[in-house]
């Protein structure tokens, strides 16, 4: 659970649940290849010596948003805190200044007391206030407009005019920007991810007298995703004819699916297949290069708007080369039944094997009669379930 919300690496994990393995079991786990990115999407990059910090505060909105939800809850509340601790002591310095908080010339002042003369005049700033706490619980009622009623602002003090105007300004202002920040955490677009899956291991195996890399994708939800594009990336260490070692080295490639181009119809779910020809970089791979000594990671990205909310999310995962089957074709999770489609998800990464050569795109591509020697394997169709169904009338002959 850890490794699926990113908090901890999956090979950290494996390793702390292996612990009783033999010594050699162990040392063969931390040899695996480092993804770059996880099964779940989360990309395994650390972000290191970063001497710009001020940067990411020319962005506040977007570091509040992207916090762990933690300490943007802490931050929410300790922003209200402090703006009502700030005008709360203004109050008080303003009633402090005007002479509300002497206790002795309110009573010789207050008209209530019967006092009279030019001293009955007196008028506070804010009535009712008498200390800290009744300053600090007027800024709170004047920032969220709560008006109990007890305390106000009288005209006798234009600068508690001023502040009242300026703190009712800066409570708008947090209301927006710590609102709008829980909508967008709330709204975030790798939620509606979590429900777009991919099979656990992708194959390689015949199609059209071709090898073919393919994976099954899948959407959960029965609200579409809208303009669906899948795009395939291989990430491998190489090096150019001038000695640049390029340690994750991207490279595109050509992908076919049902409905032709990247685009795809995700309703149901649906097997997407790249044609390992020469321009493909997985030319020359065998089975003898898929174990996880190997230095290959294919990824795979999802990219749609999401049909209910407009937002456009991402789904991502990768293969490295011990999670590519070889021989082995997916099985049909595909069913009609009373009239509609039905499709099965416990069968969704079930693989059957195939025939498939041993040997390399390349091999089999300058020896054709590597093809004669296999056997045809039966095809995949649609189930379609018959119903029988009792007539509704029976049809007698009249009497003569």
């Amino acid at each position: 659970m850890l490794s699926r919300k990113g908090i901890i690496p999956e090979e950290y994990v494996l390793t702390r649940l292996a612990e009783d393995v033999p010594d050699h079991a162990r040392y063969r786990a931390r040899e695996r290849r480092a993804r770059f990115v996880g099964k779940n999407g989360a990309c395994n990059v650390a972000h290191k010596n970063i001497r710009e910090q001020g940067r990411f505060l020319q962005d506040v909105f977007t570091t509040l948003v992207d916090l762990k939800w933690p300490h943007t809850l802490l931050i929410f509340t300790m922003s209200f805190l402090c703006s009502w601790l700030l005008f709360g002591m203004v109050w008080w310095l303003i009633a402090f200044a005007h002479g509300d908080l002497d206790h002795s010339t309110r009573l010789q002042r207050d008209p209530a007391e019967g006092a009279a003369g030019p001293a009955a005049a007196f008028v506070p700033c804010v009535t009712s206030i008498h200390s800290f706490t009744s300053a600090f619980l007027f800024s709170i009622e004047v920032q969220v407009t709560i008006g109990f009623g007890g305390r106000m602002v009288t005209e006798e003090c234009p600068a508690a005019i001023l502040v009242l105007i300026v703190q009712n300004i800066v409570g708008l202002v947090i209301n927006a920007i710590m609102l709008g920040c829980i909508f967008m955490k709330t709204s975030q677009a790798h939620r509606r991810a979590e429900t777009l899956i991919f099979s656990k291991h992708a194959v390689i195996a015949l199609r059209e007298g071709r090898l073919c890399f393919m994976l099954r994708v899948g959407d959960l939800r029965k609200s579409m995703i809208i303009s669906a594009t899948i795009r395939m990336q291989v990430v491998k260490k190489t090096a150019s004819l001038e000695g640049e070692v390029v340690p994750l080295n991207q490279i595109d490639i050509q992908m076919e699916n049902p409905v032709g181009g990247n685009s795809i119809f995700l309703v149901s779910p649906l097997i997407i297949y790249h044609v390992i020809d020469k321009n493909s970089p997985l030319y020359d791979i065998s089975p003898m290069n898929l174990h996880h000594h190997e230095d290959l990671e294919i990824i795979v990205i999802l990219e749609g708007v999401v049909e209910t909310t407009g937002i456009t999310t991402q789904a991502r995962t990768s293969y490295l080369a011990d999670e590519i089957l070889w021989g082995q074709r997916f099985v049909p999770i595909v069913a009609e039944e009373d009239g509609r489609y039905s499709v099965d998800y416990s069968k969704f990464g079930n693989t059957v094997k195939v025939p498939t050569p041993s040997c390399t795109a390349r091999q089999l591509e300058e020896d054709k009669s590597i093809m004669d020697t296999m056997p045809l394997s039966p095809r995949g169709t649609i189930r379609k379930r018959s119903v029988k169904l009792k007539p509704k009338f029976t049809i007698s002959e009249e009497p003569s």
